[in-house]
């Protein structure tokens, strides 16, 4: 009895030395192969701008006139007021050596402050969406999502608010659209949206 259990003693151990020598090796490769995109990417001259998907701001389809009276949501028209003067692109899920090896080293600080930029975008219109819900202008609430979807979002409150909006309307075709936007995100929270979506509504898919 002891011997057999010495030896599935022995034959575990063997199964976790190699298995942490194959995550070793594993970790290895990886890292090897970040520094070598890293020394690529180091070199790529500074390449033109013209072609980014530069995003402008509608706040003339927005719901401007509603809650002048609150102070937070004055303080997100005014952000977005000030984020139209300035270039925006949506980055997510990319980093700084995919950007350096696409648009050149050089590009990199004013390519992380346009990306800054759309993170402050689609907070702001999150925020302001939710404010709006909360003193019952939901509907009104709708176009300030929507847009931030269009523009390839990653806050998942954005995309399940929606999905219950379309419910709501009996408009499902809408969640299947939302959820191909998701399917399609670079950003880690694609898997998450995806499968709320499809759980909370599985008649639609």
């Amino acid at each position: 009895m002891n011997l057999v259990f010495l030896a599935s003693f022995l034959t575990f151990i063997l199964v976790i030395f190699f298995i942490m020598k194959s995550q070793q090796k594993k970790t290895r490769d990886q890292e090897a192969e970040f520094w070598s995109r890293e020394e690529r990417a180091n070199s790529v001259r500074r390449k033109p701008l013209d072609d980014l998907n530069y995003i402008k701001i509608p706040l003339e389809a927005f719901p401007t006139h509603l809650l002048n009276d609150n102070d937070e949501v004055l303080e997100c028209i005014d952000i977005l007021e000030s984020l139209t003067s300035l270039k925006i692109v949506n980055f997510t899920g990319r980093s700084n050596t995919d950007l350096k090896l696409e648009y050149g080293t050089a590009n990199l600080e004013v390519l992380t402050e346009y990306d800054q930029n759309y993170t402050v975008l689609v907070r702001t219109l999150q925020k302001w969406a939710d404010r709006l819900i909360e003193n019952d202008y939901k509907k009104e609430a709708v176009p300030l999502m929507e847009f931030a979807v269009s523009t390839g979002t990653d806050i998942s409150r954005t995309y399940y608010i929606l999905a219950e909006y379309y419910a709501s309307l009996g408009q499902y075709q809408e969640i299947d659209r939302l959820r191909t936007v998701a399917k399609n995100l670079l950003s880690a929270n694609r898997n998450v949206i995806v499968r709320h979506l499809q759980e909370s509504y599985p008649d639609v898919f």
